[in-house]
């Protein structure tokens, strides 16, 4: 039985800068010996600049940043019970990361996902995906991405909704959006009423970024029925704790 392959998109608004894409992903289980078949799944590998490291799980849980420990651990605990102790059972850990140069199509992102996947047939119980804060067991990874014609760019992202310090006002914002090496989103102020609206423009707004699009600062955008359209401020960085990422934030009107 043929097996789906990951596509790699073509990047239609991208020009060459100085952006760097950040991928790291942790995969729990019992490895079987000798290479992942990738290519099954449209993947000649990891592409240059990812690296694979394996490490005995009672070595990684020695790690400052072991993630499956305090309040981040207690999290995956909570939202994915059944993920979180297939990855605490499992006696090894693969670490899979690197930086890598902007590019004008996806294909590295691609190889390393096929890369992924297959890791998941020889072995492989959970993948915990940091930069979107989620832990998922084989079955769910694969549903989310295993998908023909190519996952959704929203499936690589988490978008969020929180309440903001004045009543019946909302906050929508992105992570992730390193993968694609550009800012993560933010629009504040939202009421009640505006929620959905925001959300699906924050997901356009991450979309065209996906497809090669920057903003800049000061760079008006319209939206219809919002008077004055919104305006971008860009802020934030890798220690930014509320993205671990540059963002690009807009107001919604009062």
């Amino acid at each position: 039985m043929s097996k789906i392959q990951f596509p790699a998109w073509q990047r239609p608004h991208w020009q060459p800068g100085s952006e760097e894409i950040l991928l790291q992903f942790y995969v729990f289980g019992k490895f079987q010996a000798g290479r992942a078949p990738s290519v099954d799944y449209g993947s000649e590998g990891l592409p240059e600049g990812m690296e694979l490291t394996s490490h005995h799980h009672t070595a990684l849980r020695q790690w400052e940043g072991y993630p499956l420990k305090g309040a981040v651990g207690r999290m995956f605990k909570e939202d994915a019970p059944e993920a979180y102790k297939l990855a605490l059972d499992a006696p090894e850990v693969l670490v899979v990361r690197g930086r890598l140069p902007d590019a004008g199509d996806t294909g590295y992102l691609r190889d390393t996902l096929g890369v992924l996947a297959a890791l998941l047939d020889v072995g492989g119980t959970a993948i915990l995906d940091p930069q979107i804060l989620t832990l998922f067991d084989a079955n769910t990874w694969r549903q989310r991405y295993l998908v023909r014609d190519g996952a959704p760019i929203r499936n690589h992202l988490l978008i969020l909704c929180d309440g903001e310090e004045q009543a019946g006002r909302h906050w929508v914002h992105t992570r992730g959006m390193r993968k694609f090496g550009r800012a993560d989103i933010s629009i504040r102020n939202i009421p009640e009423r505006d929620i959905d609206r925001a959300g699906l423009l924050c997901e356009r707004l991450v979309e065209l970024e996906a497809l090669g699009a920057h903003f800049t600062e000061g760079q008006s955008l319209d939206a219809e029925g919002l008077h004055g359209g919104l305006v971008a401020h860009l802020g934030g960085g890798d220690e930014d704790p509320d993205f671990n990422n540059t963002f690009v934030e807009f107001r919604w009107p009062d």
